[in-house]
């Protein structure tokens, strides 16, 4: 999911998201943003170090568009990643945006803050409360750790069918996908990797509960260097089946999907706030 923000943070008990003043009808990488009122939330003080560690080894591991971590690099990450916690970003269940109000009523809002970018990776974090969904989107050659902090979640995600592979006709505009993830996580869990070409490139999240995720990409998404975020609507194959297609069987046609890419959806509304968890010490 394309998002930007500040980086850095600061140390303290009590903690103020504090308002972003927007110019009115601004938004974010097409995204429409609104102030958020000031919250509060705890960090404790000695937590900087799991989120320190983190940052460290992205730098080594990510080296910049049209790289992609070796297997040692992506194991290393992913056990960092599996112990992160919480509290190591600065989290309580009790946060405000866990609780919104417009969980209950209409399409609920997502709230994200970024804890850091730069040329070749970033650290973000989405808050979303019960129902709110982050649409099916892709991540065009990047590598993507996503670790669950909090809640529950459905993820489901594709990888591109090459024609090639396949021999079946694909009608404009729909293109044949795999679904490499279609199920429900609740933290603590294991660590999700997607990776350019495999892995489930195109993922969508659904919370089941308020949840929190911890999404680092490498390289970042970027319009000058055409890694743009692309949106995707969802059919099962029986939506159309290819001429002369009669050997699959029913398990086989269940993994197997229809993808449209479509405009940003129109419901989908994001709210940035400043990152004030535990402090990154970029040396």
């Amino acid at each position: 999911m394309k998002v930007e923000g500040s980086t850095g943070g600061e140390e303290g008990a009590t903690r103020k998201v504090q308002k972003r003043e927007l110019r009115n009808g601004e938004s974010h990488n097409g995204v429409k943003l609104r102030a958020k009122r000031r919250t509060r939330r705890r960090v404790q003080a000695d937590s900087s170090a799991g989120i320190q560690r983190l940052f460290m080894a992205c730098k080594k591991v990510f080296k910049g568009p049209g790289t992609v971590p070796e297997p040692a690099e992506v194991d290393m990450l992913q056990q960092l990643l599996d112990k992160m916690r919480p509290e190591d970003v600065g989290l309580s269940a009790d946060l405000v945006f866990f609780k919104s109000k417009s969980a209950s009523k209409g399409t609920p809002r997502i709230t994200y803050t970024t804890i850091y970018k730069c040329n070749n990776f970033s650290m973000v974090m989405f808050f979303l409360p019960p129902r709110a969904v982050i649409p099916l989107h892709n991540h065009p050659g990047m590598t993507v750790f996503s670790k669950l902090l909090l809640g529950s979640m459905h993820i489901k995600s594709y990888d591109w069918i090459e024609p090639t592979s396949n021999g079946l006709t694909q009608p404009d505009p729909l293109r044949l996908a795999q679904k490499v993830e279609d199920s429900d996580f609740t933290a603590p869990c294991y660590t999700s990797i997607l990776y350019p070409t495999t892995g489930g490139n195109m993922h969508t999240f659904t919370a089941i509960t308020a949840c929190a995720v911890l999404d680092v990409l490498g390289p970042p998404y970027s319009i000058e260097e055409d890694r743009d975020c692309t949106y995707y609507q969802d059919f099962p194959y029986l939506h159309h089946v290819p001429h002369g297609e009669t050997d699959l069987t029913a398990e086989q046609r269940d993994k197997l999907g229809w993808l449209q890419e479509i405009e940003m959806p129109k419901d989908l509304k994001m709210d940035g706030i400043e990152y004030l968890g535990p402090p990154i010490i970029d040396t």
